[in-house]
């Protein structure tokens, strides 16, 4: 445990002014609120926040930043409050404790909900002082050290998993490099502790067989660059298991393939050094094509600079060898933290400053809620990046598998919004392109477009993601909002009344919702019905059948009510998941009896009169809805008609299918082989048409083929 001296004696080796009265009382003030309390070990718990405040000396942090650790517990775990740490040691300590503390108390159903919420008000705070991150760091790095006292395997498991999701990566994103490997080999002890020991256990093997091997190229390489006029510190470093078993399985290769188990850095004064350094040694050694990287020129998003270089070394052996200077090498190793070293603390402590921390605000602002965000944010939380430009030549760092859509959206939001195409080094390309290191992106945008739903499928980054859910969800909701006061509204007429918002606005308070919108979007999901709003707004009417909601009627009745004009809802226009939708067991086609199911969570389910589905709500008459089909003739959208058909095995007969349904005007959207046998096969397949006599006359031409043996109108 660190004494009192002790860690004054550590601060003021850097800070020779600190105040010594300030440190003592946040140290006596953090013994005392946690008293008697004890951790999982059978420690004092104040020895805790000592650790983890003799963490924080480690990189030098100034004197706020060692007594907001000290203080960082003294909130969620003792009867300290928030306006006592004010009086006591000033709003700034004050703020950044309270950005520390999780929340308590939350009325939340899970704890997957509360690990959402608590990141949520951590990404505030963190975005106001990056030093909450900092001091957050440091009380992970010695939470994870103390796990293995911590009896519930379940519970050590969850804080390992958020470690590896959330906690070294944001390490990784202010380049905490040194805290970081520790943090994830912390967490793989725990997730994976065979694998863990496997890879050490091979780097074991490997240094008994190489003997000294690595002291013998660090020689050389010297030696190599001595001769030249260089004078370099030379050392190697082995990676960490994690990176390597995390290396192995993303790019899918054994252990022996693996030519950076080892790096070796080249340390020099300047960054000219840094050039010629590698100069010298791409003459000497041969280069391995591919493996070398500029990150002095284009610096990764943490601030990251140096050269890197893979060639076929001293004794033939494949080596990475890492070049930088000392300023470098002390941000490459130590991050933000460093900055407090060379006095620039204060200039950086703003959270805004970093771009990474930015989008991760504008993934909270449109995220769908807690739960969504988390997700969003552990999908922005990548290590490996692309570094693509601009027309204009501006960086722009994203994580590897990006498209142009998440250039876009990381370029800015509206550009994200419109785009619809995109250049790749002068070409036009798709906008599900994957971009490369180097790629030269242009993004061609239009005011009419909006963010399409499809594009969540290859999306990758959490800012992207979140922007199009957003625009999908209020696109959605709208479409409920008028469906569900088309509900309504039939529903008040058939009990002879008039709809008012003025009349619902009375019962909002009985369905828990806050406005009348957020009623009719409840009703068009089919969370409410429009019988119980007509119900708990006038209590004392009757309770009839409304003709609105309707039961399965027998097919007779069906073509007789068929003949009679009725009001339908419109079906056309829609998209896909929306507050209308075909349903995919029957595929209804203008042309077939339908009639409208509300759905929980979906809306309006469009299904033919004799699907067979329609037999699940049978006991629920209050969901059937009297649609029918108001298409012009000129404006008439294309619906999807699923047929089966069996053809003979014999050459040319798919392309006989094919061929048939193209010179009849339809378009082939999917296609299945269900059976095969020598004879024959059996193929469902998907058609664009536009109505149903239009499949009827598909479904003719094929059984007058020759290689058809038959075809008919696919159910279910």
């Amino acid at each position: 445990m660190i004494r009192q001296f002790e860690l004054v004696d550590r601060v003021k080796s850097y800070d020779p002014e600190v105040d010594e009265d300030f440190l003592n009382r946040a140290y006596v003030f953090t013994m005392r609120k946690h008293g008697t309390q004890q951790r999982a070990n059978g420690d004092p718990y104040f020895v805790h926040p000592l650790e983890v405040a003799g963490i924080l000396t480690r990189y030098k942090l100034d004197m706020t930043t060692i007594v907001t650790a000290l203080l960082h517990d003294t909130i969620e775990d003792t009867d300290a409050t928030l306006d006592e740490l004010r009086t006591q040691f000033g709003d700034e300590i004050s703020c950044l404790v309270d950005g520390v503390t999780k929340l308590n108390r939350l009325d939340l159903q899970s704890e997957h909900s509360k690990q959402a919420e608590n990141l949520r008000k951590f990404v505030l705070a963190m975005s106001e002082d990056i030093r909450v991150l900092i001091v957050k760091l440091a009380d992970r790095l010695h939470n994870m050290r103390t796990l293995s006292y911590l009896a519930d395997p379940q519970k050590r498991r969850r804080i390992a998993s958020e470690t590896m999701d959330i906690y070294a990566p944001l390490a990784e994103r202010i380049g905490m490099q040194e805290m970081k490997n520790e943090l994830e080999d912390l967490a793989f002890t725990e997730l994976n502790a065979y694998a863990r020991d496997s890879v050490l256990a091979r780097l074991s093997f490997l240094k008994d067989q190489g003997g000294d091997l690595v002291r013998r190229i660090i020689e050389r390489l010297r030696s190599t660059l001595r001769s030249s006029g260089l004078d370099a510190e030379v050392y190697g470093r082995e990676k960490t298991p994690y990176s390597i078993f995390q290396k192995m399985q993303r790019d899918n290769l054994s252990f022996e393939q693996l030519c950076d188990i080892m790096a070796f850095r080249v340390i020099v004064e300047t960054v000219d050094d840094c050039y010629r350094a590698l100069g010298i040694i791409h003459g000497a050694y041969p280069v391995i094509p591919g493996r070398f990287r500029d990150y002095i020129s284009t610096p990764k998003a943490n601030g990251y600079r140096s050269l890197h270089t893979s060639v076929l070394g001293p004794e033939r052996q494949r080596i990475e060898v890492q070049i930088r200077t000392r300023e470098m090498h002390d941000v490459a190793d130590n991050g933000v933290a460093a900055h407090w070293s060379y006095k620039q603390g204060i200039d950086i402590a703003n959270g805004h400053h970093y771009r990474w921390l930015r989008d991760l605000l504008d993934i909270l602002e449109h995220a769908g809620g807690p739960e969504e965000f988390l997700e969003h944010t552990k999908l922005d939380m990548f290590q490996d990046e692309v570094f693509c430009f601009t027309p204009k030549g501006d960086l722009i760092n994203l994580p590897r598998g990006a498209t142009a859509v998440d250039f876009a959206y990381s370029v800015h939001s509206d550009i994200g919004d419109h785009c619809v195409g995109a250049k790749i080094n002068g070409r036009l390309m798709p906008l599900r392109t994957l971009l490369k290191n180097g790629d030269q992106v242009e993004i061609v945008t239009s005011k009419a477009q909006t963010p399409s739903p499809t594009w969540e499928r290859f999306v990758v980054t959490g800012k992207a993601r979140a922007r199009i859910r957003r625009f999908v969800r209020l696109r959605e909701r709208e479409q409920y909002c008028q469906l569900g006061r088309a509900i309504l509204e039939r529903a008040f007429k058939e009990e002879d009344y008039q709809f008012s918002e003025k009349a619902v606005e009375n019962v909002l308070r009985d369905f828990k919702q806050t406005s009348v919108e957020d009623l009719c979007a409840q009703v068009g999901a089919g969370h409410v019905t429009g019988s119980a709003v007509v119900q708990a707004v006038y209590p004392a009417t009757k309770k009839k059948r409304l003709s609105f909601y309707q039961k399965v009627v027998p097919l007779s009745r069906a073509k007789r009510r068929s003949a009679s004009k009725t009001a339908g809802v419109p079906v056309k226009g829609l998209i896909p998941g929306m507050a209308v939708h075909f349903a995919g067991c029957c595929h209804p086609l203008p042309g077939d009896r339908i009639v409208g199911v509300v759905t929980t969570g979906k809306g309006v389910t469009i299904h033919t009169i004799d699907c067979e589905s329609l037999e699940v709500f049978a006991d629920t008459p209050e969901r059937w809805i009297d649609v029918s089909w108001e298409v012009d003739d000129d404006l008439a959208p294309l619906h999807v008609g699923r047929i089966q058909v069996t053809v003979v095995n014999e050459p040319g007969a798919l392309g006989t299918l094919t061929t048939v349904i193209a010179r009849n005007g339809g378009n082939i959207t999917n296609l299945k082989i269900t059976n095969r046998s020598l004879q024959f096969f059996d193929i469902i397949v998907d058609i664009e048409v536009r109505d149903l006599k239009h499949l009827t006359d598909i479904l003719a031409a094929l059984r007058a083929a020759p290689s058809v043996s038959a075809a008919d109108r696919a159910r279910g």
